[in-house]
């Protein structure tokens, strides 16, 4: 069941506190280099070697940005408890995407931590995803914590399965009719709607399967086009008779760009 918002706030702070508390005093390998030509100095490298110092925005970024490291896993645990802050106010999103975070974390083999570092993440995975459905001023959106989310764990299906438990509120609602001007162009094709390291083969038919559920229904609510109505409906039909006449160029009642 999922909780209501007043619920879902004790929790994320639980939640936030927790990861706080099972990734203290985490640093990177002591052997841990890079270039200082293109990433940076010594002394920002022997910041990420000092346990519990805040990383100002730029060294942050940099940090989760290069795909390079030695120890990508230590360095994500230095780095979480800042990492989760940011991703509850939307900072990270601002200063470049979640693209670049999913991408670290796929590097990093955070399945193998402790488990008590295991438990936390989840927990905080899980509290968030439902912060972001059910609070309407969350800052990140819920398409763009979707690909995070499935790309950080390698799993879609659980993530889905929240979200349409949660279509019973507004909010959710809302973010299905941003997602669907998102996912719209790459879906008629039969492609994920997020550039993926994982099984994007099994993805793509799994997240157009949850879109033929449980779109239509929450569409027709805000009046979307019945040229979109089709389209999603095409996701069921066979190659032969999706593409016996054009695909609609509407989104949620506006035009696709030429």
């Amino acid at each position: 069941m999922i909780p209501d918002r007043t619920e879902t706030s004790v929790l994320l702070d639980e939640a936030l506190a927790g990861v706080a508390v099972a990734f203290q005093g985490m640093t990177a390998h002591e052997q841990e280099s890079n270039c200082e030509c293109h990433w940076g100095s010594a002394e920002e490298l022997a910041l990420l070697k000092t346990p519990d110092v805040p990383l100002d925005d730029d060294l942050f970024r940099r940090t989760y940005w290069t795909m390079d490291w030695h120890y990508p896993g230590l360095l994500l645990r230095r780095i979480l408890p800042q990492v989760t802050q940011h991703l509850v106010t939307g900072r990270i999103v601002l200063m470049d995407g979640l693209g670049s975070l999913a991408n670290f974390f796929a590097v990093s083999p955070w399945h193998e931590w402790p488990r008590e570092q295991q438990a936390a993440l989840r927990k905080f995975l899980n509290v968030w995803w439902v912060h972001v459905l059910v609070e309407p001023d969350a800052k990140v959106p819920a398409h763009a914590a979707l690909s995070f989310l499935a790309e950080a764990t390698t799993e879609l299906t659980p993530w889905l399965a929240d979200w349409a438990e949660a279509l019973a509120d507004e909010p959710a609602r809302r973010h299905l009719i941003q997602a669907m001007d998102e996912w719209m162009y790459d879906l008629r094709g039969d492609a994920l709607p997020w550039p993926s390291w994982h099984d994007i083969d099994a993805w793509a038919p799994a997240l157009q399967l949850w879109v033929i559920r449980h779109a239509p229904t929450v569409l027709r609510e805000y009046d979307a086009s019945a040229e979109l109505l089709e389209d999603i409906r095409r996701f069921s039909l066979p190659d032969s008779e999706r593409y016996d006449k054009p695909l609609s160029r509407w989104r949620a009642g506006r035009p696709w760009p030429e």
